[in-house]
């Protein structure tokens, strides 16, 4: 019996019945083998106790690699470290300037002291064997403008910042600092006192010497100090401790000592050397025609002019300023 090859199915011809989910097929794959077969041979080896079979090209590959990154990272961690080459040349010239500048100065200021010593040379020449009370009352005005260097018996006071704006550093309290004010109220009180001459850290103050703030720094005409600041004075020092007790600058200490924690120390000196005026500025004056010149005075020893009135040669502190 012939079939025709369109007949399929079984022998007797019956077709066989279509599958519910044939349009599924895809889905039903993947219900039936979740895995690849990649993983199911290496997931069965792992039950097994099989180890996982590596070719020894594959590893020495994996530490080239492995040792490749380690060098790019390495070798780019030392690039961003290292300076540019720019920025060292840019440090190198700044340094060699400042070294410059600060030679050019050194020499301009033994310029100005060798002119200020001749200067007083031809002075003592001009004068001669002038009035004495005329030469008194020059080196009277050359101690008061800081012209000259002066050594005596004084006293000595030092100001410090309190421990916590020490450590703290710019965060720190402004009321835990010594402010410019509070320098200003103890130089005048010390020129009230009596004192002849006096320095801050080495800088002489005269009439014109001017004493401001800028940040945290106290500067003295522009030369900038740190703390400790220490206040010297030449002149008699019990006289100076007893009217800065009875002084607004000794309640002033005494408020920076007991509320602030500013450290206050006091002793007298029997030597006290304190230097010139870094740069004195000369004018020149002419009298008017027909006008006297003026009578020259010497300050006496106990600070006063003469009618009781204290002198205080410093024109830029601040009487009474405080801080608070």
């Amino acid at each position: 019996m012939m079939t025709s090859r369109h007949t399929q199915g079984s022998a007797d011809g019956a077709a066989p019945p279509a599958r519910v989910d044939a349009s599924m097929t895809l889905i039903n794959e993947f219900y039936r083998r979740p895995l690849d077969p990649g993983y199911a041979l290496a997931a069965q080896r792992r039950q097994a106790g099989e180890a996982p079979s590596r070719t020894r090209s594959g590893i020495v590959a994996l530490v080239v690699l492995a040792l490749a990154l380690g060098l790019g990272t390495a070798a780019a961690t030392l690039q961003l470290r290292k300076p540019l080459g720019q920025a060292n040349e840019a440090r190198r010239v700044l340094e060699s300037q400042i070294t410059e500048r600060g030679d050019e100065a050194a020499d301009l200021q033994a310029q100005a002291t060798a002119l200020g010593d001749e200067i007083s040379a031809l002075q003592s020449s001009v004068l001669g064997d002038a009035d004495a009370s005329l030469r008194t009352a020059l080196d009277a005005s050359a101690v008061e403008s800081g012209a000259v260097e002066v050594t005596g018996k004084g006293l000595r006071i030092e100001l410090s910042d309190a421990p916590s704006s020490e450590s703290d550093g710019d965060a720190a309290d402004p009321d835990a600092r010594v402010q410019d004010s509070d320098l200003q109220v103890l130089v005048n009180s010390l020129w009230e006192s009596g004192a002849e001459a006096i320095a801050i850290n080495g800088q002489r103050l005269a009439a014109t010497t001017a004493i401001r703030s800028a940040g945290s720094a106290v500067l003295v005409d522009l030369v900038p100090l740190s703390s400790p600041y220490t206040v010297e004075a030449i002149g008699d020092s019990v006289t100076m401790q007893t009217d800065l007790a009875r002084s607004s600058a000794g309640q002033l200490l005494a408020t920076l000592r007991a509320t602030y924690g500013i450290g206050v120390e006091m002793s007298s000196q029997r030597h006290v050397e304190l230097p010139a005026v870094r740069v004195t500025t000369l004018r020149e004056a002419t009298v008017p025609e027909g006008a006297g010149l003026p009578e020259l005075r010497v300050q006496p020893e106990d600070g006063s002019d003469g009618d009781g009135d204290p002198v205080s040669p410093s024109a830029d502190a601040v009487a009474g300023s405080s801080r608070r």
